[in-house]
């Protein structure tokens, strides 16, 4: 049937792995200034502005259809009957208007689970900010996007100027409102396990060979240390206040960071962007920790997200898999803990390079629903979250645009995101480059992490740590050194010009 479409084992574990404590949708929040004329009847202004779009992505249009007795993931299908003034909504915050309020706001609407009989997605449009900003939440489901689609979304209803782009309407469909019938789906979800299986069959050798391939090249050019080392990186990671499980209840905020500061001090240290996120984000629960009287003794680890997408594929579902990274919370001094953070992340990035392109990006699915939820039950109501320590924290880097973006002719000026937490794992640090701003959204669990805001305003004081790092001071002192002779010269210059005028005087 050509208009229903599989979901793959990592969208459908989306789905199986949600609860009531454990919403699985991503989200944003984006500021914007108030269009020409002012804001009033901006919300209007956005319905109409998205939907004249929602073709550019099949996101806005598809609804799940399950499988009979959850024996495999569901289907997306079509739905052409689709009630925008459920999807998209509007709202206005109390005086004063704070961007506290705000966030509080968009925590509660994070924590509500999305309606799987429609559409997995919701928009809001939210005002009564007392500089006279505009807001937008939204949220979709992480079984339609991972963090790359999501970007390809935000590209289909934002524009690059006021006026926005001209959007080709689209082509009309014959209506589809039949439901599908068991056989239909039960063949469907046949086919496609026999696909997977022969799909995963032909990944099996390859990649078990470059599995033993490398295990025993690194254990060869291993000594004693380095084994040590290696069987302790084989440890959960500590106790933390956030490996718990977690409730339906969510803490928010938001904070921006100049971009060009962030790439000078990485580019005077050898690190990229991703390691300067890391960084940044280790030495803030360093802070966070210890002011609390909670550091760990040993460092924290971070879960990081790996993209498996192609460059230039914006296929709406999921092509990522992840990755393990000590951020070094243990190490006092600021520039060993970025030493080794980005010994760390050169290690991550020699294992992708590895296994990356063998890494299977679905399995057969028979039996998952059941597995999957049944599972995540378990370890949320027993213990195990507090013993199974993989990861103390998410951290997420999700490279935007550097232009500005506008919508219904507002201009954007923040995009922060807002992502997933998961019992065991109570705190997510997602970032979203915008527009020379780093944007680090940070999303917990409320009971574990009731003052993410302290975290938020540590991010700050990071960057300032970030200034005074060795090698950033003395390339800032070489560039003012090497403009010191351009300032002295002019002076040269007028005592030249004083002891001419007094000849010439002396002469007269």
């Amino acid at each position: 049937m050509s208009d229903m479409h599989h979901l793959s084992i990592v969208d459908g574990a989306f789905l199986h792995l949600e609860s009531p404590e454990m919403p699985m949708h991503v989200g944003s929040v984006a500021l914007f200034d108030a269009p020409a004329g002012g804001g009033e009847g901006w919300y209007e202004a956005v319905k109409a502005h998205v939907t004249c779009r929602m073709h550019l992505a099949p996101v806005f249009a598809r609804k799940l259809a399950p499988m009979p007795f959850d024996l495999a993931n569901p289907v997306w299908i079509h739905d052409d009957d689709i009630d925008l003034d459920y999807h998209m909504r509007t709202l206005v915050l109390p005086k004063p208007g704070t961007m506290a309020q705000l966030q509080a706001l968009c925590a509660r609407l994070h924590s509500s689970l999305l309606d799987r009989s429609r559409p997995l997605w919701e928009f809001y449009v939210i005002e009564g900010l007392a500089d006279g900003r505009l807001a937008f939440y939204s949220k979709v489901h992480h079984a339609a996007v991972d963090g790359q689609a999501a970007v390809a979304l935000a590209g289909s209803i934002f524009d690059l100027a006021p006026e926005g782009r001209r959007v080709k309407p689209p082509r009309p469909v014959r209506s589809n409102r039949y439901q599908l019938g068991v056989a239909e789906l039960l063949g469907a979800a046949v086919t496609n396990q026999l696909q997977q299986l022969v799909q995963f069959a032909r990944l099996v050798p390859p990649l078990a060979g470059a599995a033993w391939g490398t295990a025993k090249q690194a254990w060869a050019q291993r000594n004693d240390t380095d084994r040590v080392k290696l069987a302790s990186r084989l440890k959960f990671a500590p106790p933390s206040p956030f490996t718990t499980p977690i409730t339906n209840q969510r803490s928010f905020a938001a904070v921006g960071l100049p971009l060009q500061d962030v790439k000078a001090i990485g580019k005077a240290h050898g690190a990229s962007i991703n390691d300067m996120v890391l960084w940044l984000c280790s030495t803030a629960l360093r802070t966070y920790l210890d002011e609390g009287r909670e550091l760990p003794t040993r460092t924290l680890v971070a879960g990081v997200p790996v993209s498996l997408r192609a460059a230039g594929d914006t296929t709406s579902n999921n092509q990522v898999s992840g990755s393990l990274v000590d951020l070094a919370t243990h190490e006092a001094d600021p520039a060993a803990r970025l030493a080794a953070v980005m010994a760390a992340t050169r290690a991550m990035k020699d294992e992708m390079g590895v296994f990356g392109e063998l890494i299977p990006k679905d399995f057969p699915s028979l039996g998952s629903p059941w597995l999957l939820s049944g599972l995540a039950s378990l370890y949320g109501r027993s213990r195990l979250a507090h013993r199974l320590r993989v990861a103390n924290v998410v951290i997420s880097n999700v490279p935007g645009p550097q232009v500005p973006l506008y919508m219904a002719g507002a201009r954007m000026v923040g995009l922060y995101p807002l992502s997933i937490v998961v019992h065991g794992v109570a705190l997510n640090i997602t970032v979203q480059s915008y527009n020379g701003q780093l944007c680090f959204g940070l999303i917990a669990c409320r009971r574990a992490v009731p003052d993410v805001a302290d975290l938020a305003r540590a991010l700050e004081a990071a960057l300032a740590t970030a200034r005074t790092l060795p090698a950033f001071a003395a390339a800032s002192a070489a560039i003012t050194a090497a403009l010191a002779p351009a300032a002295v010269a002019e002076p040269k210059k007028s005592r030249k010009t004083v002891a001419r005028k007094r000849r010439s005087a002396a002469a007269a």
